[in-house]
């Protein structure tokens, strides 16, 4: 089979896309995968280290507000439909997924005029801008909730199939956890938060985290924390104006990425992150607890509503953007903490809502498509 996978801009967008690549390779090793996306965003660090093949367009959304910058930025993405559509005809690929961002509406678009057959993975309950403006143009639109039916025509094309990810759950002995944690310098013996913003890092959970590390707060545990490429050297900035290395913290690892997420996740005992779509798969998947901080949204807000379901279920707490500081952060971390017991129910509720089995069903429809 030869696929094209259209992901850009953020880990939400790309990883699904790395998880159907991969599914795909496991059940038919022969095939040829390629990327597309722009060559400014993550993808460009995790689809080549997935092991895959990355081409790069001009992609940004379309903006009607008149200025100088926007001009620009529509003439390049007009620019990208040209780039796409060449790529997709010299690959010639057999199906093309869409799995977020703007570069979908380019790729997708020129598949489709090829009649090159099409579909896309929609990951928020609210699907995003592509996900409307290409539904006529795709054979399957493929969802994480049931929610989502609501907002969009064409209902016979679309399928609840969840949101593919690399994170699984997975068992990890004592020795093994032991290892794992001594090569970030942290123990097995304070309960681990593992902290994290997305693929982007998030500014506000970045300046708590901050504070709680410069007045020395988490004593009763200890601090796993991925800052964000972008702001990492922000953050070792910040804390060096304090005589802090950023290297050298007591019970603390700060890193700019992590990689090896299903690792960390699994060995966590809380964690501290926004609540996109992604974040909220992995967690029912591993059943973890958490303190959300949602990202503010413009539009509909869908990290606070996805946040709200895993705290009716008992299994998050929810500090808001605009509430969020290194004290309430500090005293809602240590109070949890403090009962493991507690911890472990809160992740037995997050496990209610996993959905199993994705990357099957999602496979499942791609072959269909390819062989109609």
């Amino acid at each position: 089979m030869r696929v094209i996978i259209a992901a850009a801009g953020t880990g939400g967008h790309i990883n699904p896309g790395i998880a159907i690549a991969n599914k795909i390779k496991q059940e038919e090793p022969d095939s040829e995968i390629i990327f597309v996306g722009t060559d400014r965003g993550i993808e460009n660090d995790l689809v080549p280290r997935a092991g895959y093949k990355l081409k790069t367009v001009e992609a940004y959304g379309l903006i009607k507000k008149i200025s100088l910058s926007a001009i620009k930025n529509n003439f390049k993405t007009l620019k990208g439909f040209s780039q796409a559509k060449k790529i997709v005809r010299e690959f010639k690929p057999d199906i093309v997924i869409g799995t977020g961002g703007y570069i979908c509406g380019g790729v997708i678009s020129s598949a489709h005029s090829m009649g090159v057959p099409t579909m896309i993975h929609e990951s928020n309950a609210y699907p995003g801008i592509a996900t409307k403006f290409l539904s006529k143009k795709l054979d399957r639109i493929l969802v994480a909730f049931n929610e989502t039916k609501e907002y969009l025509n064409n209902m016979d094309k679309v399928i609840v199939t969840g949101t593919p990810t690399k994170v699984k759950k997975v068992n990890i002995s004592d020795e093994e956890k032991k290892k794992i944690l001594s090569e970030v310098n942290l123990n097995d013996v304070l309960p681990l938060v593992l902290a994290f913003g997305g693929s982007q890092g998030a500014q506000k959970i970045n300046e708590s985290l901050i504070g709680i590390i410069k007045n020395r707060k988490n004593v009763n545990y200890q601090i796993l924390w991925a800052a964000g490429p972008k702001q990492y050297e922000v953050v070792k900035e910040e804390l060096k104006q304090d005589g802090v290395d950023i290297d050298n913290i007591p019970n603390t690892k700060i890193v700019p990425y992590i990689y090896n997420m299903t690792e960390y996740m699994n060995i966590a005992d809380l964690i501290v992150a926004r609540s996109g779509a992604m974040t909220i798969t992995e967690l029912s998947l591993v059943g973890k607890p958490a303190i959300f901080i949602p990202l503010p949204s413009r539009g509909a807000n869908r990290q606070i509503d996805n946040a709200k379901v895993m705290e009716k279920l008992g299994a998050a707490k929810i500090i808001t953007n605009e509430e969020v500081n290194s004290d309430n952060l500090g005293n809602m971390i240590e109070e949890l903490v403090k009962d493991r017991t507690a911890l472990s129910e809160m992740g037995k509720n997050a496990n209610k809502i996993a959905m199993y089995n994705v990357e099957d069903k999602i496979y499942e429809e791609i072959k269909n498509i390819v062989k109609r």
